[in-house]
C-alpha cells in the first residue's frame, strides 16, 4: 500500500478525534437525530406497524408502543426473510446478509438481519481506532501489525442470503479487502492469507509473514485473547518447519490454497541468518517473553481482555514479558458500539465509550441476586429503560439496542457498568454476558443449558450404572492451552471410568453447536470431569457462609471462578476423566429457517 504524506495523515487523525469530541459533547441530540432517523427511514416496515407506531418518529410514542425484546421474540420475522420474504419485515432497506454470532438459542447459532450501509458504520468505528492510539503511542505509522485474522464458515439461508460471522463478514467486504492505506491496517499478513477457509494454511502462513517481518512489527494481536495464545502456541509446535521455510525461500507444500502460494511467494525470501535467530529463540526450554524475543520492536498487544478473556492475561504476560495490553473497541454481530479512549490503561480498568451514532441505545438497569452465585435478576420492564444520557455512575445495565438494520429495543445481553464519562457520553466497563457461565474462546455456555446436559449425561449413562448425581458445579480452566470445562461432581459413589467418560462425551454432544465447532477446531479441550468427596459441598456452602452469604438465601453455583473456591474442590477430587472423543459437529445450522420439507 502507498503510503500517504504525514501532513495528510496528521489532517485526517486530528477530523477523527474531533468527530468524537463533537459527537460525544452532543450525545443527546445526536441520539434523538438517530431514533428519527431510524424510525422515519422505516416508518412502514411490517414490524412497527403491528404495534400502532403509524409513522411517528416521537421518541415517547416509541417507548411506549415498541415492546422490550429478545432474540426468540423477533425470530418468527428472521425466518420469514431467511426463507425468502423480500417485504419490508423489519427493515426498509434490502436485506444484504445474516450475521451469525456466538450466542445460540436451542443450541443454533443466533442470525440477525444486516443491510449493506451497516459497513459504513463498522469501518467508521475501525477508523477512529489509530487517531485514538497515535496520541498514547508515537510512530506507528513506521511499522506494521501482526495480527492473526481468520475467516469462519459461512452458508446461505433457504432464500439465498449469506449466513456468516460478522468479521467473515467484514474482511471479505470491499470496505476492508480494498480499504485505503491506513498504518493501523497495514498488516503484515496479505489478505488472501486471511481470507484463506483452510485455518490450517492461513495461520501457517500470517505466522510465517510475521516472522519473515519481525524487525518492522510494532504491534501484534487477534480479536480475542484466546486466538492469540493459539497463534502461539501454534508456533511452538511448528516452529521447524517455518525456519525451514525462511531458511530456504520455499513455501511449505502443505500450503496449496493458489492465491494463497502466490501471495507468500512474493515476501519468502531465503534468508539464513533469521532462520537461525527464530531457531535459537525457539528452541529454548523457557518461552517467556517470546513475543518481544522474536519481535523485538512490539509496542503493545491488541486483544480484547475483558469478560470471559481476562483469563488469559497471565498467559499473556508471560509469553510478552507484561507488554501492555489493549483492547481497542467494544462491539458485538448485532452492531458495533464504541472505542477505548484510554487504551493504556489496565485491562481492569477498560472502559468504552459508546459513539451516539452507531444506534439508539437504551439501558435496563440490573440487579445481581442476593444468594452466593453471580446471577441476576429478571424483573425488569420496559419502563425501567434509560437513555444514554440518563445512565448513573456506578450502576450496572443491560445494553438495549435499535438499529438501521431493523432490530428494536433489542436485548443484546452483554451487563456494561458506568465508570466514567466523556463529555456528556456514558463511558462503560463490559461487566459480563447475562446468564453465561462458563467460556473459553467464542463458546458461552449458560446454566441453564449446562443443566439440560448434565441432566441428559447422568440419566443416560450415571443412573443406568447404580450411581446418583448429589451436587455439581463448573469451571473453564484456562491453565491449559487450549482451555477446558471442568464438571465438580458428588456422587452417590463412583461408577467405572467408561462411565464417566461416557458422561463426558454426553455432557459435550448436549452442548451449543458453538461449543462443538470450538472443540473440533481444538479450540477448547475435551471436557474433563471430577469427582469430589462427600461432603464437599457443605464444605463449599460453609466457605461461602463464613464469607458473608446468608445460609438462608445460598445456592450452590453452578460456575465458579473464586480461587480459593477452585482449589477447595480440587484438594477434595479423588477422581477425574476427560472425555474421550471430539463431539458430533455439523456446519451452521439452518434448522430454524427450513419450510417444513
Amino acid at each position: 500500500m502507498p503510503e500517504e504524506p504525514q501532513n495528510s495523515m496528521n489532517e485526517l487523525i486530528k477530523t477523527k478525534l474531533n468527530f468524537i469530541e463533537d459527537v460525544t459533547q452532543r450525545a443527546d441530540e445526536v441520539q434523538k437525530a438517530v431514533l428519527s432517523e431510524i424510525l422515519s427511514t422505516n416508518a412502514h416496515v411490517e414490524y412497527l406497524q403491528r404495534f400502532g407506531l403509524n409513522g411517528s418518529t416521537d421518541p415517547e410514542a416509541y417507548k411506549k408502543l415498541i415492546p422490550l425484546v429478545n432474540y426468540e421474540d423477533i425470530l418468527p420475522y428472521i425466518t420469514r426473510i431467511a426463507n425468502g420474504d423480500t417485504s419490508p419485515v423489519l427493515c426498509s432497506h434490502p436485506i444484504s446478509e445474516f450475521l451469525t454470532s456466538s450466542g445460540t438459542s436451542g443450541g443454533e447459532r443466533k442470525v440477525t438481519p444486516t443491510i449493506e450501509e451497516e459497513l459504513d458504520r463498522r469501518s467508521l468505528l475501525y477508523s477512529l481506532l489509530l487517531p485514538v492510539m497515535s496520541q498514547f503511542v508515537a510512530g506507528l505509522e513506521n511499522g506494521k501489525g501482526m495480527y492473526f485474522l481468520f475467516i469462519k464458515s459461512e452458508s446461505k439461508t433457504p432464500g439465498g442470503l449469506p449466513a456468516r460471522p460478522v468479521l467473515t463478514s467484514y474482511y471479505k467486504s470491499s470496505h476492508f479487502q480494498n480499504r485505503p492505506f491506513d498504518p493501523y491496517t497495514n498488516y503484515t499478513s496479505p489478505n488472501e492469507t486471511i481470507l484463506c477457509s483452510d485455518s490450517y494454511q492461513s495461520l501457517y502462513c500470517q505466522m510465517l509473514c510475521g516472522l519473515i517481518q519481525n524487525e518492522q512489527v510494532l504491534r501484534v494481536g487477534a480479536v480475542f485473547a484466546s486466538g492469540f495464545i493459539r497463534a502461539i502456541k501454534f508456533l511452538e509446535k511448528h516452529w521447524s518447519l517455518l525456519c525451514h521455510d525462511i531458511r530456504t525461500g520455499e513455501l511449505n507444500a502443505l500450503v496449496t490454497d493458489t492465491l494463497v502460494r502466490e501471495s507468500v511467494i512474493g515476501i519468502v525470501k531465503p534468508n539464513p541468518k533469521l532462520a537461525d535467530f527464530v531457531e535459537f529463540e525457539c528452541s529454548k526450554d523457557s518461552w517467556e517473553g517470546i513475543i518481544i524475543r522474536l519481535w523485538p520492536n512490539t509496542k503493545y498487544i491488541d486483544v480484547i481482555v475483558t469478560g470471559a478473556m481476562s483469563q488469559y492475561i497471565p498467559t499473556l504476560d508471560y509469553y510478552s514479558n507484561g507488554l501492555p495490553l489493549v483492547c481497542t473497541m467494544y462491539a458485538s454481530s448485532e452492531c458495533y458500539f464504541g472505542v477505548n479512549l484510554n487504551p493504556l490503561c489496565k485491562p481492569s480498568e477498560v472502559a468504552y465509550t459508546l459513539i451516539p451514532t452507531m444506534c439508539y441505545y437504551e439501558f435496563l438497569p440490573v440487579q445481581r441476586d442476593n444468594g452466593f452465585s453471580d446471577s441476576f435478576c429478571n424483573n425488569q420492564k420496559s419502563q425501567d429503560l434509560v437513555d444514554l444520557v440518563d445512565v448513573k455512575l456506578g450502576q450496572e445495565y443491560e445494553i438495549v439496542i435499535t438499529t438501521y438494520a431493523g432490530l428494536y429495543r433489542y436485548r443484546v445481553g452483554d451487563v456494561l457498568k458506568v465508570v466514567g464519562f466523556k463529555n456528556k457520553a456514558p463511558q462503560f466497563s463490559f461487566v459480563c454476558r447475562k446468564n453465561v457461565i462458563l467460556s473459553i474462546d467464542t463458546d458461552k455456555t449458560d446454566e441453564v443449558e449446562l443443566f439440560e446436559a448434565v441432566k441428559k449425561s447422568v440419566e443416560t449413562h450415571l443412573i443406568p450404572s447404580g450411581s446418583h448425581l448429589t451436587e455439581y458445579t463448573s469451571y473453564a480452566d484456562t491453565s491449559t492451552i487450549p482451555g477446558h470445562y471442568i464438571l465438580f461432581w458428588e456422587l452417590s459413589n463412583i461408577p467405572t471410568k467408561t462411565v464417566l467418560k461416557n458422561c463426558c462425551l454426553a455432557v459435550e454432544e448436549s452442548l451449543s453447536n458453538v461449543y462443538r465447532h470450538n472443540r473440533v477446531l481444538e479450540a477448547v479441550g475435551p471436557l474433563e470431569i471430577k469427582i469430589v468427596e462427600n461432603g464437599t459441598f457443605d464444605k463449599l456452602m460453609d466457605y461461602a457462609i463464613s464469607l458473608g452469604a446468608s445460609i438462608n438465601q445460598y445456592k450452590t453455583p453452578r460456575c465458579v471462578k473464586f480461587a480459593p473456591i477452585v482449589e477447595l474442590l480440587d484438594s477434595c477430587a479423588v477422581f477425574s476423566c476427560f472425555s474421550p472423543n471430539c463431539p458430533k459437529w455439523t456446519s451452521l445450522g439452518l434448522k430454524q429457517w427450513s419450510n417444513g420439507d
